[in-house]
This record gives structure tokens, sequence and C-alpha cells, in this order.
């Protein structure tokens, strides 16, 4: 089955062609981050003008990096939600009207289920895993117990983990965005030169919280009698990085280890962090459970995730009318 994803819920605009939901012949991803930039984060309706701009040249390029037409196509998976509306509708509407021209079956993703369904492209874990999706939206921790169920286990009570690197680049003026220019200046500094609060507990549940941290990198930074010099930063920003993954760890492994889970699957634009990756692989060599997390590029906001969901529920017969519509909130 040859499925044309697209994916169009915040600031990217992407479309990709998928092969039986495992081998992609196109993975095409238009970013509006110098768009944003200037703002220091995404502006809403700058990015539904982008998609509007854009989408159509992105599902044309998709398709003829694949090699295929609309007429060889089987089926369309469209990012329902969550997400920003007005960007959701410009991915919406294109589908659908693919969709009615081309009398093809259509069904709407969950993109947090698009997320999780990126790892299929790579590996496949045991089931029941426990899977991690962190972004700039999302920070939330689920029990997959096969494919298409899943068991919310906790998810952040404030910020999402993405949001927090955000404020916090914001604080120390480095630019947007925060999550990529604090993983690469962390890399120069020491991880332990500050001491940020990691919350663990909340009432032994498996929630996170995110705006302590923010707040102590602020209460940190009013502290000192100037601005921190450039050779400071990296170990502000690598400490404060620490704390994030110290608790994104403990959290998903301690869920791991409570339901006795094989594996731990990580996704989300936060998943690209290189620090992330590197301690969320070392502890699963410690406790004796694989963990996968997919390549960067499948990591971050694209279509070919939303494609390998659409796939499984076009190949079981399922479809959305075309009166679909576009979800801010959908739990998964």
């Amino acid at each position: 089955m040859l499925v044309l994803g697209i994916e169009s819920s915040c600031d990217e605009t992407a479309a990709a062609v998928v092969k039986d939901g495992k081998v992609v012949l196109s993975n095409i991803v238009f970013s509006q981050i110098p768009f944003h930039q200037k703002f220091g984060g995404v502006v809403p309706e700058i990015a539904s003008r982008k998609h509007l701009e854009t989408i159509i040249s992105i599902v044309r390029e998709a398709l003829e990096r694949a090699g295929v037409s609309l007429k060889d196509i089987e089926g369309i998976a469209v990012t329902q939600g969550p997400g920003l509306v007005g960007s959701l509708l410009v991915g919406l509407s294109v589908a659908k009207a693919i969709a009615y021209v081309y009398q093809m079956p259509i069904v709407g993703i969950n993109h947090l289920e698009g997320h999780i369904s990126a790892v299929y492209l790579e590996y496949t874990p045991k089931y029941s895993f426990i899977a991690l999706v962190v972004s700039g939206g999302h920070t939330s921790l689920y029990q997959v117990q096969e494919r298409g169920s899943y068991r919310l286990l906790g998810q952040t009570r404030d910020d999402a983990a993405g949001e927090a690197f955000d404020k916090v680049a914001r604080l120390l003026n480095l630019g947007y965005p925060g999550g990529v220019i604090i993983d690469r200046l962390s890399q120069q500094g020491k991880a332990d030169a500050i001491q940020f609060p990691r919350a663990l507990s909340l009432k032994s549940s498996h929630d996170f919280s995110f705006s302590g941290l923010k707040t102590a990198v602020l209460n940190y930074l009013l502290s000192l009698k100037t601005f921190p010099e450039p050779d400071e930063i990296p170990d502000i920003v690598a400490s404060f990085q620490e704390a994030v993954v110290d608790v994104l760890i403990e959290k998903t492994f301690q869920a791991a280890g409570e339901l006795k889970c094989p594996s731990i699957v990580v996704t989300g634009g936060v998943a690209a962090n290189t620090r992330l990756r590197e301690k969320m692989e070392e502890r699963g060599k410690e406790d004796g459970i694989a963990v996968f997390i997919p390549s960067h590029n499948l990591c971050t906001d694209n279509a070919a995730m939303i494609a390998v969901a659409g796939n499984y529920y076009l190949e079981k017969g399922w479809h959305a009318p075309l009166s679909l519509n576009a979800l801010s909130r959908w739990p998964l």
C-alpha cells in the first residue's frame, strides 16, 4: 500500500510517501524557523499563512521524490490534532480535497500516535513498551500495550520539556529554537556546575513538571551581579539540560520497572537531544531494558510518521468521513 502522509500541526509543513508502512519513499519537511525566530517562538497566524503558501509544492515534491503520482496513492493519512487549529486546517483541507477528487480513503491521525509510530520505521520494540513522547508541546508517558492501544501513565503538569528549553534560552538571549542551541552549547559546559532542582516525587505519580526548574534558572540569573559572560553560559545550560534529562530518564525507567516492560521508546523533537539519547541508552544497558530512539529526522515533526500510523488503520479498513475536522486538543 502506498500512503501519502501530510503533517501541518505546528510550524513544519511536511508530506511523505510510505510503502507498506515500512519503506519511506520520500519525506519532505519545510521548516518555518526563520520566520518565527525574531519572535522567540511560533506565531500561529504566521504558521498558518506559511502552510498555505508552501503545502501544495511540498506535496508535489514528496510525490516526485517518491517517483509516483496521486493516481498511485492508495490512501491519505493527515494529522487531525492536537495542534494549532489554523495550521491543522491547511493540511486537512488539502488532504480532503485530494481524497475527494481521487476517491481514495482518508484517515485522521493523532500527532502523538504519529510520533510513537515513527519507531516502526526502524525498529520492532517488544510489547508492551513504555513510550516517552517529549517535544515543545508535549511531555507524556504511555504504556503501548499493542499497536493502536495506548494507556496514558503521566504527563507534564505545566511546561513541556521542549517549552522549558525555549524559555530558558530566551532568558539567556540565546535565540530560537532553544533546544537545538542549548544542546550545542551544553557540550562545552559542565553538567554538574550548578545543582538545579529535579521534580521527581509529584506524589509518586508518573507526571512531570518543569516550571519550577525554569524558575530556578531565572532565580539563579537574578542572583548574579551581572548578566553571565559568554564563557559562563555553557555551564548554566548544561546544568539545566542535565536536570531535564535526569527527570525524563528517571520517570521513564521507573514506569518500565513497575510495569515490567521490556522496551522503552523515546520520540518527539526533544528525543533528538544528544544528552538525552546518550543517557537513555546508558541507563537501558544498566537496567537490561531495550531503548529505541528513532533517527533525528524522524523525531522532529514529519509526515512519514503520520503515514506509518495511517497505514495501520487503512489496512484495517478504517476510513474517516470528509467531514473530519481539526482538533486542538485530542487525548491519545
